[in-house]
């Protein structure tokens, strides 16, 4: 199944994909894409929808982001091996992890907005995951079971801030609009193999990521694992999992985010953002 959630921010209703690519309004049975129903059981209950029978809306609708409730937004660093060479960094012998803000999190097509004077505001391209139901210590083995679906996924960074303000680099990643995730979750039934995604980002029509997911130091299971020894994944949480090489900070000279860009992510399966920077 794909989720969505339409509607005006704030005003969202959760929407259900489907086979003829339109959106389901299906509030008449679920009030929002809140964690409880992103529990395999609930899952389950709507894969057996008849969604012919729920009306059709307007397509041109705004997304908003494709779950409601996230309680924390965890994102790995330096996950491919050519991203951390443009970056100058070793590769991680264990996964880079740090956190961003859930005040950054929107709409798949909502606009970046540049922070106040920023010069050095990059893009990156990601797959993201949500999970379904609370891990703790969780095996390697049985770490895809705990989540719920996927989404594409853009961890928006103002490299100053990052690299360059003494602190962690959840400060260049925690701006308002700079997680913009959807346009749908991609449930894990539809997407059972998460290392073999393949995706694209666009600046200006120009393409500065392609990659797969199978370029991945550490896969979805391993992160999911490791992350869940040193804090409790709820459901509803979102990780991203590190971006591809062609990162403007990486370029020479360095190509960072203007106002009037507009960038574009795209994949096959987890569908396209499209984001104008003002």
């Amino acid at each position: 199944m794909k989720l969505v959630r339409f509607g005006t921010q704030g005003n969202e209703k959760p929407g259900i994909i489907d086979t003829n690519g339109n959106i389901r309004d299906v509030s008449s049975i679920a009030p929002d894409w809140t964690p409880e129903w992103l529990s395999d059981e609930k899952l389950a209950t709507l894969k057996q929808l008849n969604l012919d029978t729920f009306p059709i809306v307007d397509a041109n609708q705004r997304f908003g982001t494709p779950v409601a409730g996230v309680r924390q937004l965890v994102a790995i660093g330096l996950n491919y091996g050519e991203h951390a060479r443009e970056a100058g960094m070793e590769l991680p012998k264990e996964p880079v992890v740090f956190l961003k803000a859930i005040t950054s999190l929107s709409g798949p097509n909502d606009d970046i907005v540049l922070p106040p004077d920023s010069v050095a505001t990059d893009w990156e391209l990601e797959l993201g995951f949500v999970i379904g139901k609370t891990a703790k210590n969780v095996p390697q083995a049985e770490a895809l079971d705990y989540v719920a679906g996927y989404c594409l996924a853009n961890d928006v960074s103002e490299r100053h801030w990052q690299l360059q303000r003494n602190g962690q680099w959840g400060k260049g990643k925690s701006f308002d609009t700079f997680g913009p995730i959807g346009p749908w979750l991609v449930t894990k039934d539809e997407l059972t193999d998460p290392q073999n995604v393949q995706f694209s980002l666009k600046v200006n029509d120009e393409v500065m990521q392609s990659a797969n997911t199978s370029d991945m130091i550490f896969p979805v299971a391993e992160i999911v694992a490791y992350v869940s020894q040193f804090m409790t994944l709820l459901p509803g949480d979102v990780v991203i999992t590190g971006t591809p090489a062609g990162v403007g900070g990486g370029m020479k000279p360095p190509k960072f985010l203007k106002k009037g860009d507009v960038v574009t992510l795209e994949s096959d399966v987890l569908g396209q953002q499209k984001q104008v920077v003002v």
